[in-house]
């Protein structure tokens, strides 16, 4: 049965923009209590007056930069101070940078994508899974991507650091289920925002997008991550739910990776954020 989301407290990462901007107005709309995380403290106060103009329960306002080291914890702490306690986590947060994975090697840009996608999200489950495991109940859902078995040339950090996060779920979920405890990773595939955009620059990048299954909109995949949270799923689930054959069959996206990858450029040495 599905988890009621009214007064439920949720703390969701990368909540300024894209699918968590979209997904806390779903779960506002459904009553929650949130606590909404990202960098740009201006654009997070607009969007919490905007969703209790609406009715809804005032988001507290958490402005952090996971990709600092030591973040989770002061995130953690003023939302539990705020909300009383955590019932969902939602890592949501993404980073990426394009640069060919020899070259961006251990560069201050490329370890902030793996603190941003890998070590924030890590760090946010040792703060608040203790309570949940004291009260034999709670929710950690990770927003993946199907980059883990699909990467591209330039986005080798990005596809790398989405792996790590999707292992580190499934051993979560081994760890903590029988605690009570629900890990659900929602992968995704590629879905039109800011991020798929950028990537459209690089040479092969809109066929690498646009490939089967095409691109997915951000209200669906949204759509997803509140289902995902709603519960009662446990473990991975997709968008759009044919990427199961993908995750189920790897081989298919490496053959898929492999045949993109022959329009990238592999000449340009440079090194972008995006």
């Amino acid at each position: 049965m599905a988890e009621a989301l009214a007064g439920r407290r949720i703390l969701l990462t990368g909540a300024s923009s894209g699918i968590g901007r979209k997904a806390a107005g779903l779960l506002a709309e459904r009553g929650a209590r949130l606590a909404l995380v990202a960098r740009r403290a201006e654009i997070l106060r607009e969007l919490a007056g905007e969703l209790s103009a609406r009715g809804a329960p005032l988001p507290v306002v958490v402005p952090a930069d996971l990709s600092r080291p030591g973040a989770a914890a002061e995130i953690a702490a003023r939302a539990e101070a705020e909300l009383g306690g955590v019932d969902v986590l939602v890592n949501n947060a993404g980073a990426s940078i394009q640069g060919l994975a020899w070259v961006a090697g251990e560069r201050a840009e490329a370890r902030a994508v793996f603190e941003t996608n890998l070590w924030g999200p890590l760090g946010l489950v040792a703060e608040l899974a203790p309570a949940m495991i004291e009260r034999g109940a709670g929710a950690i859902v990770n927003t993946g991507s199907m980059a883990q078995v699909s990467p591209f040339p330039h986005l080798g950090h990005y596809a790398a650091s989405r792996a790590a996060l999707a292992s580190i779920t499934e051993t979560l979920r081994l760890e903590l289920h029988p605690r009570g405890v629900r890990v659900v990773e929602v992968a995704l595939g590629p879905v039109d925002t800011a991020a798929s955009r950028a990537n459209r620059r690089l040479e092969g990048g809109p066929e690498w997008l646009d490939g089967r299954p095409g691109l997915g909109s951000a209200d669906e995949a949204a759509a997803a991550l509140v289902k995902a949270i709603e519960g009662p799923a446990d473990g991975v689930v997709f968008y759009p739910r044919v990427l199961r054959w993908v995750h189920a069959l790897p081989g298919l996206g490496r053959r898929y990776a492999r045949r993109s990858a022959r329009l990238a450029d592999l000449t340009d040495t440079s090194v972008r954020v995006v």
